[in-house]
């Protein structure tokens, strides 16, 4: 019989054989790369006649399964599954353990029949990775024996790719068919959406910049959905910043699945949400000692995998509904779904990140994915953060205190560095006058770095071999110290290094990220297509440079819906708002504010750069016009409270909001109507001049000749068109934005703002 499907024998075991209970208890586990060395250490231990890494393939009723066995001793007739571990091989599950069996028994099965073996010794060999010591299991099994269990985990899995198959063929069948959900494209709205689909086609990566207002999710993903079966997509994953992006891309889905006349489509969507949003028990740890929804979980998990993808809407809700009706963890059984889904809805680390899950599940079944990035004008900042890291001092200091007397001598060595570090940066004597908190390192402090290298190295041997004592302390500075010294490794012109000195005990070390395109770039690579879109993406050289994307990547520009004439724009270039005119900006600002407001009554919002400057501006508007309604952004601003300041903004409604550039206000809200009708801003938006962004700006001269655009004018310019773009949000909406700075009269600023503006430049 002509093979149909194709499995890993891995994938296959992963699929089959795991049974008991959900168990994330802390168990320090050998990296990647020491994984690598304990397999190749274990094959020099062998004879001349072992073969490592020996390729086998059978099929079984049309499923093609294929793998690598670790090692085999022909002298011996023995075969040999490498695992590698740290501490106590007594405190391995007995589930992990079944999975490992079922492994080498599948390898088994395909040796004996390969080369015509009636029995053969099956080993399992556990590689204590600090000791280097080796802990052999074997057990004798028949080719009958192992024919009989190879058969039973395919038929077990047959079924389930058989099911898949007909799904995907359903699928494909009636996206090729797929219509617009709306009866007509609003403007702008059929441009994006071809370019969404060319790109698909041909496996390129587009930036779209695209006016808010014209239903940008759907025109992305309706385009994609369309491409997919053609282009053979196995996924499509839709990233987000925040979350209400997210539930704007499950509303155009339930759209696009449910056209009107037509049967829905037969289309899997999965929300994905933090596991601190999707856990029932927070109290309780995550093992089936603890948790109910552990214990058991993969034992219920078939059936409750088979609910799910029977369900197919997936969305949070729907997810814990199911998960909660077999017993089982909804962000595990989330995390399992990412597998069998088409379209999956998440933040942008599920690609982005370091330990992306669908970048990883991508790479592991070797997917064509298709990627939309939503409001992607901040996938910089969100990446730049991936890629950073730091060391905390006080946290050292905290663990120290109470530390069992085993890691006295390595937590006491990384004291002792952090001390030469703060001295050698002139660091030591914080508060006195003239001795800064704050220095950017010409290198990274190797002798510190070297020293957190052996804390973690240290703590994970001591907890593999006193789990009890894993407490939260140790486990945080565990994962820093990790986090830290694998950025170390990648440590280059792609990031700085600075310490930060809040007072005796209490520096901070940082590893910043300042060109994520280092990282990213493979990222990109991995997806057939990916679509970046958002109302900012001016201009497309500068998320080109920074994200790294790759050569043939199409910037297209979306002509606005919008009339001139419903949006009047307004420079004051007789105020400046630099740092050290602020004082004297403060008057002009506030009658500037007061005049448009006595001349058209209404909901504004004032954006100012900070929290003093808005504080300063909000008590002189009080003092001089306590006619007008005024409210507040405040810092730290709880979230009842931000739904309440957006509350104030009804329809009718009149009032000035203060608010800070860049904050929770300036984007990603919508006001529509006359629910806001103006905007004022103060500020360019520039990020602060301190040493930190100066050296930004070198390193981007120096990789791209666009320092100053690149670290100040253009991210200040992203700022403020979003915060503008807040004031007309549909076709019938009518306003006004004040930009109160001459430097938005020059030419290079003026630049960056929208085409469709027709600005009118005021001296008073």
């Amino acid at each position: 019989m002509s093979a149909t499907y194709r499995v890993a024998v891995r994938a296959l075991c992963d699929f089959t054989a795991r049974e008991g209970d959900l168990d994330h208890r802390f168990t320090p586990a050998p990296s990647a790369q020491e994984g690598i060395q304990g397999h190749t250490l274990v094959a020099s231990r062998r004879g001349a006649d072992y073969i490592a890494e020996l390729p086998l393939s059978g099929i079984f009723e049309g499923l093609t399964v294929t793998g690598r066995a670790d090692g085999f001793d022909p002298a011996a007739n023995r075969l040999e599954e490498v695992k590698t571990h740290r501490g106590s091989l007594e405190r391995m599950a007995d589930n992990q353990r079944a999975l490992h069996w079922a492994q080498v028994k599948v390898y088994g099965a395909l040796l004996c029949a390969e080369r015509g073996l009636a029995r053969i010794t099956l080993t399992l060999v556990y590689l204590e990775i600090a000791s280097g010591k080796e802990t052999l299991l074997s057990q004798e099994a028949s080719a009958t024996e192992l024919q009989a269990f190879f058969s039973d985990q395919c038929q077990r899995f047959l079924a389930w790719a058989e099911q898949e198959a007909d799904h995907r063929q359903s699928r494909d069948s009636r996206l090729q068919t797929l219509g617009f959900p709306h009866g007509t494209f609003r403007p702008g709205q059929r441009e994006l959406a071809e370019d969404v689909y060319k790109a698909t086609s041909t496996g390129r990566c587009l930036l779209a910049q695209a006016p808010t207002g014209i239903g940008k999710t759907v025109a992305t993903l309706f385009p994609m959905l369309s491409a997919m079966p053609r282009q053979q997509l196995d996924r499509i994953a839709f990233l987000t910043m925040k979350t209400p992006g997210r539930r704007l891309a499950l509303d155009a889905l339930a759209t696009l699945r449910s056209s009107p006349g037509e049967e829905a489509q037969p289309l899997r969507v999965l929300e994905l949400v933090a596991r601190d949003k999707a856990c029932e028990y927070p109290d309780r740890a995550c093992h089936g000692e603890s948790c109910p929804l552990a214990a058991g979980f993969y034992d219920r998990l078939p059936a409750a995998r088979q609910a799910a993808v029977e369900q197919a809407w997936l969305d949070r809700d729907a997810l814990r509904e199911v998960a909660l009706a077999h017993d089982v963890c909804p962000y595990y059984l989330g995390q399992e779904l990412a597998r069998w889904t088409d379209v999956i809805v998440g933040d942008v680390n599920h690609w982005f990140d370091s330990h992306a899950l669908l970048h990883g599940l991508a790479q592991a079944n070797d997917w064509r994915t298709g990627v939309l990035v939503d409001e992607a004008h901040n996938l910089v900042e969100r990446a730049r953060g991936m890629y950073s890291a730091e060391l905390d001092q006080q946290r050292l200091n905290r663990v120290r205190r109470a530390a069992p007397p085993a890691l006295a001598r390595p937590l006491n060595r990384l004291a002792r560095q952090w001390q030469t570090a703060t001295k050698d940066a002139g660091l030591d004597a914080v508060g006195k006058p003239g001795k800064p908190s704050y220095r950017l390192l010409s290198a990274l402090p190797d002798k510190l770095v070297a020293a957190a290298q052996q804390v973690g190295a240290s703590l994970t041997d001591y907890l593999g071999e006193h789990p009890e004592d894993a407490s939260l302390e140790l486990q945080e500075l565990l994962f820093e110290a990790l986090a830290f010294c694998r950025l170390a490794e990648r440590f280059g012109e792609h990031s700085l290094c600075d310490l930060t000195r809040h007072g005796r005990g209490r520096a901070v070390l940082g590893l910043r990220n300042l060109i994520p395109a280092d990282f990213l770039a493979p990222r990109f690579n991995a997806a057939h297509s990916v679509v970046l879109f958002s109302a900012t993406l001016t201009p497309g050289h500068y998320y080109r440079d920074l994200l790294g994307l790759p050569e043939k990547t199409v910037w297209r520009e979306v002509a606005s819906p919008f009339a001139a004439r419903q949006l009047e724009v307004r420079i004051r270039r007789d105020i400046s708002t630099r740092f050290r005119d602020r004082d004297a900006s403060i008057e002009p600002i506030v009658a500037t504010m007061a005049q448009q407001y006595q001349r058209r009554p209404g909901h504004y919002l004032a954006f100012f750069s900070s929290f003093a400057y808005l504080a300063a501006a909000l008590a002189q508007f009080r003092e001089t016009h306590p006619e007008v309604p005024v409210f507040s952004q405040t810092r730290g601003m709880p979230e009842a409270e931000r739904e309440a300041f957006l509350a104030r903004f009804t329809p009718g409604g009149k009032g000035i909001g203060f608010a800070v550039l860049g904050g929770a206000f300036a984007e990603g809200i919508d006001l529509p109507g006359d629910r806001l009708i103006g905007a004022f801003i103060a500020t360019l938006g520039l990020p602060p001049f301190n040493d930190f962004n100066e050296a930004l700006k070198a390193r981007l001269g120096a990789r791209f000749g666009q320092g100053d655009d690149y670290t100040y004018r253009i991210p200040g310019m992203i700022k403020v068109v979003q915060a503008a773009g807040r004031v007309i949000r549909s076709p019938e909406d009518e306003g006004v934005v004040v930009l109160m700075d001459d430097r938005f009269a020059q030419a290079n600023v003026r630049a960056l703002l929208p085409s469709w503006w027709a600005v009118e430049t005021l001296s008073q």
